[in-house]
């Protein structure tokens, strides 16, 4: 029996349910309002974990493609205090594969693969229960039923409120996000400040965190306590102003930490949302959620890995079971709920450490979980 499966969002999360469908010989609809793979940047890069984004990889059989892009290097991990002086320096041994980084933009393309994503079919609503199925609404105009959606589709899901009324709130921490390219090249004091890795550094209720990702490209992440209103006097599209405003909020900190700031291109303001640490909902049938849609928490590492393997898992629970799709969709909830309830909590516990009053520990963290 072909059931007619959509899910929606094109990110790690959707693109992996799809993959693992895929190679068990089933058809799903992948319904992404980007209007190309290309048409805005993919963002940093990812550490995929074993046990969760390497196992979903190995669901959908990609490792050893994974392999040949991934960078074990990457695990390396700095710390500075804000006078430049070295605090920890954790470099991964040779054969360390734990959690090596690749690029979003890498890891999306192999997940594409085969697939026929449809682009630029912006989800607006998602109504169950009409009888023939679940009605997707489209931006376009276009409406199309389906046995089962799947919202993969974020942290502001247009797929989450047919099944929970939750909304993310603000944590009291921004990002401001700039990058740096060619580093190595043109900034060879930053390329050896960053090193193979990231390289942190923690001040009271704020920090500096670079991070390599391939080619050359470093994203830099300044992060704040701060009210959501916090730039209501400042232009966030004027970039020299949004510079400025963070040099002043670093004021102190050594020259060549600043220098991640300084020699910035864009900035790009991203306030940290979540939503409630226990996020569940009613089951209804024909509908579920994964990823940041279902469980949006603190980005510290576990958000992607978690979305693409409920990704895998949902789509095997599928494949199992396809004559009782309602069935194999709310056992996949219950496993998805529990484990997510476990990382919301840890990485939520991690936020007030990382960004504290108190920069010693977000360090003592760090010595919990890196390896000595």
């Amino acid at each position: 029996m072909r059931r007619r499966i959509a899910v929606v969002g094109g990110g790690p999360a959707g693109l992996t349910f799809a993959r693992v469908l895929h190679r068990h010989g089933h058809s799903v609809a992948v319904l992404e309002r980007e209007p190309s793979p290309g048409a805005r940047p993919a963002g940093g890069t990812l550490d995929l974990h074993e046990g969760l984004g390497q196992l979903a990889l190995e669901k959908a059989g990609l490792m050893a493609e994974f392999q040949v892009l991934a960078r074990p290097e990457g695990q390396a991990m700095r710390i500075l205090a804000t006078d430049g002086t070295v605090l920890r320096d954790w470099q991964p041994a040779p054969d360390d594969r734990a959690n090596p980084e690749i690029d979003r933009g890498q890891l999306r393309d192999l997940l594409l693969g085969p697939l026929e994503v449809q682009w630029g079919r912006g989800v607006t609503e998602v109504v169950p229960g009409t009888g023939d199925g679940v009605l997707v609404k489209c931006a376009d105009g276009s409406q199309e039923t389906f046995d089962l959606v799947v919202g993969a589709d974020g942290a502001w899901s247009r797929v989450r409120p047919a099944v929970s009324p939750a909304t993310p709130h603000y944590t009291g921490v921004t990002y401001v996000e700039t990058s740096i390219d060619d580093v190595d090249t043109r900034h060879p004091h930053l390329a050896r400040l960053i090193g193979d890795g990231s390289v942190a550094v923690y001040g009271v209720n704020r920090s500096l965190v670079a991070q390599r990702n391939s080619g050359g490209h470093v994203k830099v992440y300044a992060k704040f306590r701060a009210p959501s209103d916090w730039h209501t006097d400042l232009d966030l599209t004027d970039a020299e102003a949004v510079r400025s405003g963070l040099l002043a909020l670093f004021d102190g900190w050594a020259a060549p930490l600043l220098d991640l700031l300084r020699h910035g291109d864009t900035f790009v303001h991203r306030p940290l949302h979540v939503l409630p640490v226990s996020h569940t909902w009613t089951h209804v049938p024909g509908v579920t959620l994964l990823g940041d849609a279902a469980h949006l928490m603190p980005p510290l590492g576990a958000g992607a890995n978690l979305a693409m393997l409920e990704g895998a898992e949902l789509a095997e629970s599928i494949a199992s079971n396809p004559v009782h799709l309602d069935e194999a969709v709310r056992a996949f909830e219950a496993r998805m709920w529990a484990r997510a309830e476990r990382w919301a909590k840890i990485t939520t516990a991690g936020l007030d450490r990382l960004v504290s009053a108190d920069p010693a520990e977000a360090v003592a963290l760090f010595d919990q979980v890196q390896p000595s």
